[in-house]
């Protein structure tokens, strides 16, 4: 599959749980999936949803795709100043010392007026039983900015389950002042079967924007 005919590649994809270890030692390119493409933007007058995501090794990025093509959204890529690593246990470091330190990866993109948007389909892959560090930057960043908007999370994790991301999210959201969201129940995949999930994203796609959420 491909992204404005980038080619989307995830190392990961197709191997057996027993190979992929539950994500453990999952390489990317480097470039948070841009190695050798350009970040995810694109940004229309007339779309009322929009795909908001970070994908360090292309499972998230797949996933988002599929979401963006089935709802006709706009999309837009979460961009870090300086990427995470290649290699898994620099990036687990990296990120550990983020958490315990409270110092999240400072953003390098360009964010559009959301105004339009009525639905924010918000991207990630679940690091440590929680948001990975890029959407919370985000979420602190531009949240004061995603008022009275349904919030539909979904999420790439290496078979622990979401933990408290969507706790967060609603925590981080009224921290920067937002008001008025309603938060609808995720979509969780494992990071490894991202190319496989049709069915179960088109069905939470139909769940997320029934009357009760969109009316």
């Amino acid at each position: 599959m491909n992204i404005f005919g980038q080619n989307i590649n995830a190392t990961q994809l197709n191997k057996t749980n027993s190979e992929w270890q539950n994500g453990y030692g999952t390489q990317s390119d480097g470039m948070d999936t841009n190695s050798n493409n350009e970040p995810a933007y694109r940004i229309t007058e007339s779309a009322k949803s929009i795909v908001i995501y970070f994908s360090r090794s292309g499972s998230t990025e797949l996933v988002a795709t599929k979401i963006a093509q089935e709802t006709k959204s706009d999309i837009l890529e979460i961009v870090n100043k300086k990427t995470y690593a290649a290699n898994y246990r620099q990036t687990l470091n990296r990120a550990n010392y983020e958490r315990d330190n409270m110092i999240y990866p400072e953003l390098n993109m360009e964010v559009p007026d959301l105004k339009q948007y009525k639905m924010i389909y918000l991207g990630f892959p679940i690091w440590a039983m929680t948001l990975s560090h890029p959407m919370t930057s985000f979420l602190q960043t531009y949240g004061s900015e995603l008022s009275n908007k349904i919030i539909a999370p979904f999420m790439t994790e290496g078979g622990y389950g979401h933990g408290d991301s969507v706790q967060k999210i609603a925590k981080i959201l009224k921290q920067q002042g937002a008001f008025g969201n309603r938060i609808t129940p995720p979509l969780i995949i494992d990071g490894n079967k991202a190319d496989k999930c049709d069915k179960t994203l088109n069905q939470w796609v139909k769940t997320v924007t029934i009357n009760k959420f969109m009316s």
